[in-house]
């Protein structure tokens, strides 16, 4: 790799240290790059294809997992690879920690040390009265919550068209196996190795004894509707990010995309070995 798209996420501190180190090591390689810097700002992308070159071979984000998932989502459809360097806290999905070695990391890609992991994505179309009301993407989940007072909220839920169940619960969400260490797992979710191909289907703080987890085939299709008896509306969250307000009697259709992330990992350690590290030794 000689030719990389650069984006910092400039609410993370030491962001311009980390930055200088990377384009220091680049120059020295005699590597192309551009630099996109901007602030989060929920629902807002920080970048847009028309801005990466198109001889752009990998995608360094500078931040932490929310940047690269936030970069994941805008570059989609260039299937070009994404690394990350973590300047926050805990990191699942960037590479190289905030104290890791830039150098390491640059030798690595430039002399094309490394594996490529292909990430499956979800789609989600939220239709209000039979018509689309939104259409978009995610790398990690898809959450359904309430907006507003805490109340209950009643979820029919079908898989394939087939009627699974209703949930009477804070929320539920739809993960993949990479988001399977996000909201997923606060909610008593299940992980899954993030290179898997499958669907976790997650309810949020049920009111009841019995509701689980269900994991279901990467090909199925999920759809959660509001019940119409609910007395507010509902918000669909993209990946923490992008939410879209739903009404009762709305629903979500939820299925794998047929867009992919491709992640760049240079530690050759097993899954089991980073998850190790990144819940007990962080």
């Amino acid at each position: 790799m000689k030719n990389f798209y650069i984006i910092v996420n400039k609410n993370k501190d030491n962001n311009r240290l980390v930055l200088d180190q990377v384009l220091t090591g680049l120059e020295k390689r005699g590597c192309t790059y551009r630099v996109s810097e901007g602030e989060f700002q929920r629902g807002k992308r920080f970048t847009s294809v028309s801005d990466v070159p198109e001889n752009t071979e990998c995608v360094i984000t500078l931040g932490g997992d929310g940047t690269l998932i936030r970069a994941a989502r805008d570059l989609a459809e260039t299937k070009i690879p994404i690394i990350g360097i973590n300047l926050g806290t805990l990191g699942y999905l960037t590479e190289m920690s905030r104290d890791g070695n830039v150098e390491e990391l640059l030798d690595a890609l430039t002399l094309d040390h490394y594996q490529i992991q292909d990430r499956m994505m979800l789609r989600g179309r939220i239709y209000h009265g039979g018509e689309l009301l939104a259409d978009d993407i995610a790398l990690n989940d898809i959450v359904m919550t309430r907006e507003g007072d805490l109340r209950v909220l009643k979820f029919k839920i079908y898989v394939d068209r087939q009627f699974l169940y209703e949930y009477s619960a804070d929320g539920v969400l739809v993960s993949t196996p990479t988001g399977s260490t996000a909201y997923n797992l606060s909610a008593g979710g299940p992980i899954a190795q993030p290179d898997g191909e499958l669907l976790i289907l997650t309810p949020i703080c049920p009111h009841t004894l019995t509701s689980r987890t269900i994991v279901l085939g990467a090909e199925s299709k999920v759809t959660i509707e509001i019940s119409p008896n609910n007395e507010q509306r509902q918000v669909a969250a993209f990946d923490g990010d992008t939410q879209i307000m739903m009404e009762p009697g709305d629903h979500i259709e939820i299925e794998r995309s047929e867009r992919i992330t491709r992640v760049v990992r240079l530690d050759h350690r097993s899954f089991l070995d980073i998850l190790k590290h990144k819940m007990y030794d962080a």
